[in-house]
């Protein structure tokens, strides 16, 4: 059913109601080292981070987000379980949101505490729920299924909306793609809550990067999610680049350059991958929303690459220069990578 989508402010960061989709991550190192947190942090920043959230396993965690906040740029986001105590010094040492479950903080007087602190200081939660650590009565009724992770969700909502608090985001992951899948449209038609998309426990940088694509991909193709973390067993910034070329490769966010080439074939007679790579290379760090093709023949050249901005095509001994489909000169092929960005400009 269709309702209108609620919105949280992280930080500064808005979350949900038609806002453009937000890129997170989390940090791996000891958020207690504050010198390594904070340089992680900033790694984040630089490669598009938008929301960061740091594990809080103690006290000693909980108090370095005041010296973390001062030294960086981007909302943290507090991750607790457990102990509620923890959630009250994150939040007064300066998280801009609080991620917990309700219902494993040891009741309503700590639920209320917490709700209650969140209220004063005017910070979201995100309860988020996985599907390898749900409640035993909510498995004995509906087993291990994409709907035991949904009423696992509306649970811990209903703890928080108990004491007026209603400042919520959800996530729902598994590490079965499928379930994932099938769990959050089921969420999306049963609340109005921002949604957090993610696929737990992905793998390493190759399949993880696959799984996730499939799963975040394909409901924000069909208009699910407000922000998203690509779980990475991996240097979190690959998470970065990952849950952008995602945004990217569906049309949702542009970040910089489109990169188009084709795979190949035996009508190639060019080393087209090095001189994909390097059109690549040159491309890093540029944020002009445009459109580069890199194609291996005249075939796939100006025609299947028309909506391309500026592109060249291979051929025996030289090849073609063109701009938004038409052909506007000719390179050696030792010389048509920097006559493709003569053509293109300042980056």
């Amino acid at each position: 059913m269709n309702m209108i989508r609620k919105t949280i402010t992280v930080g500064g960061v808005t979350v949900g109601g038609g806002a453009p989709v937000v890129v997170q991550s989390m940090t791996t190192t000891k958020t207690d080292d504050i010198a390594a947190t904070v340089a992680q942090i900033r790694r984040l920043e630089a490669a598009g981070c938008e929301l960061v959230r740091l594990a809080v396993p103690d006290m000693a965690a909980a108090k370095a987000f005041g010296p973390i906040r001062e030294q960086v740029g981007i909302p943290l986001v507090a991750d607790i379980h457990f102990d509620y105590r923890l959630a009250l010094e994150a939040a007064a040492a300066g998280a801009s949101g609080i991620r917990i479950n309700p219902g494993n903080i040891g009741g309503d007087a700590h639920v209320r505490a917490v709700a209650q602190d969140c209220i004063r200081r005017g910070l979201p939660i995100r309860i988020g729920v996985n599907g390898g650590s749900l409640e035993r009565e909510i498995v004995d009724r509906f087993g291990h299924t994409p709907e035991a992770m949904v009423e696992s969700a509306l649970y811990h909502v209903a703890l928080l909306n108990r004491f007026d608090f209603d400042d919520i985001c959800l996530s729902v992951k598994s590490s079965s793609v499928p379930d994932t899948v099938a769990a959050y449209r089921l969420l999306h038609r049963r609340t109005s809550y921002p949604l957090h998309l993610g696929v737990t426990e992905a793998g390493t940088a190759y399949m993880g990067t696959i799984k996730s694509a499939i799963g975040i991909g394909s409901l924000l193709l069909d208009g699910i999610g407000d922000t998203i973390r690509v779980s990475l067993t991996d240097d979190p910034v690959e998470e970065i680049r990952a849950a952008r070329a995602i945004l990217q490769g569906i049309g949702l966010r542009q970040f910089g350059p489109n990169i188009i080439s084709c795979p190949t074939c035996g009508r190639c007679n060019i080393d087209l991958v090095p001189l994909a790579q390097e059109v690549e290379r040159r491309l890093l760090g540029s944020t002009r929303e445009i459109t580069v093709a890199v194609m291996g023949c005249a075939v796939n050249g100006p025609g299947e690459a028309s909506a391309a901005d500026f592109g060249i095509a291979g051929g025996r001994g030289e090849g073609l220069l063109f701009r938004h489909g038409e052909i506007v000169g000719k390179a050696p092929m030792d010389g048509l990578v920097d006559a493709l960005f003569g053509l293109i400009g300042e980056l």
